[in-house]
């Protein structure tokens, strides 16, 4: 999978920057605020159909504007994919796929595989359980072409069955059939994310632990469970033990929504016990799982993104991961820093060709 043509036009800081890629290691360079990691974003939004940072639309358009384009050229195997991606304030965003527009954005994902490490990563240890499910479910979305779409229809429900259980506290009233309609939808939606979900972590976890086991080089255990909060109910059992509950909460208290991972080190939590060294090693760990995950899945390498890591990681660490990327057979990779130098330190222990772009003088 290689990117060879990426165009940004009033995106976040950027009123206009084309860019051609022709080696393996593509690195941006330049000062902070100058738009580093807005041009990984772009990548990024090309290949999932939204912003890593800012997902809601409005916020990616340049101040002063009212509206984006992002255009892509890829190279999947033998065949070109161009990505257009639009939008203007007002109006829906249109994401094209060689000139055909996507009824769904979701319909997208996996077309073009990706991982991004970035610092932002910490949130999946220290941030709440929506975060790391949004990870899980989005390499899983990267491999499976219908679970997003499936995910999307679970939570319109969700949204429904709760919008009614504040309705009957509103009006004082209560239908219990309209509420069981619901109930069947949710089971029958829910019922196939659970079991994909634990199909994932069933490959997945063992994935992580052998890239642990080989950035940390130390003789610690690490273990990723989840936790269903149906616990050992059947779906639509806990539903309705959970009527009560739900009614005075004004909103649905369990299912596939409401899921957690807990990340473990020697058998204890991750996030209380784990130095910053060792969380530091388990999201690297878990991110370059990720990539080896999907390359299994698609038979090619997914671009990988690195956001100002050399801020947040030493420099033999740093060095490490490159060096990791390019022993699995890289296919891409873009990073961003604000010091060539130590940019190139990294490079330099690697055989891999590599060009720098200097947004300094781009711009």
């Amino acid at each position: 999978m290689q990117l060879r043509d990426l165009s940004l036009t009033n995106y976040k800081n950027h009123a206009a920057l084309k860019l051609q890629f022709e080696a393996q290691i593509n690195c941006f360079i330049g000062n902070n605020g100058i738009g580093k990691t807005n041009v990984l974003d772009a990548i990024y939004h090309l290949c999932l159909g939204k912003s890593y940072f800012n997902p809601v639309s409005t916020q990616n358009v340049r101040f002063d504007t009212d509206f984006f384009i992002l255009e892509g050229v890829f190279q999947k195997n033998d065949r070109e994919e161009k990505i257009n991606c639009a939008y203007k304030k007002g109006q829906k965003k249109i994401l094209k796929r060689n000139g055909k527009v996507y009824e769904r954005i979701a319909a997208h994902v996996g077309l073009i595989p990706l991982v991004i490490i970035s610092p932002a990563d910490r949130d999946l240890i220290l941030a709440g359980s929506s975060v790391r499910r949004k990870f899980m479910d989005g390499v899983i979305g990267q491999s499976d072409s219908g679970f997003l779409s499936q995910l999307l229809d679970y939570q319109k429900v969700i949204s429904q069955r709760n919008a009614l259980l504040k309705y009957f506290v509103q009006n004082r009233t209560f239908n219990a059939a309209t509420l069981e309609a619901y109930n069947q939808q949710l089971v029958q939606l829910g019922t196939p994310l659970l079991d994909k979900r634990q199909a994932f972590l069933d490959t997945f976890v063992p994935l992580v632990q052998n890239r642990y086991a080989q950035i940390s080089q130390q003789e610690e255990t690490i273990a990723i469970h989840y936790h269903n909060s149906l616990g050992d109910s059947n779906f639509l059992t806990a539903l309705e033990a959970a009527l009560p509950k739900d009614r005075s909460y004004q909103f649905t208290t369990l299912g596939p929504h409401k899921d957690d991972l807990e990340f473990q080190l020697n058998g204890k939590p991750l996030k209380t016990f784990g130095s910053q060294g060792q969380q530091k090693s388990f999201l690297i760990a878990l991110k370059l799982a990720q990539f080896d995950y999907l390359r299994e899945v698609h038979g090619i390498a997914p671009l990988v993104l690195l956001d100002d890591i050399f801020d947040k990681l030493d420099q033999h660490r740093v060095t490490e991961i490159v060096k990791l990327l390019q022993q699995g057979d890289f296919g891409q990779l873009f990073i961003t820093d604000t010091h060539e130098d130590r940019t190139l330190q990294a490079l330099n222990a690697t055989d891999s060709d590599y060009e720098i772009f200097n947004l300094n003088t781009l711009l």
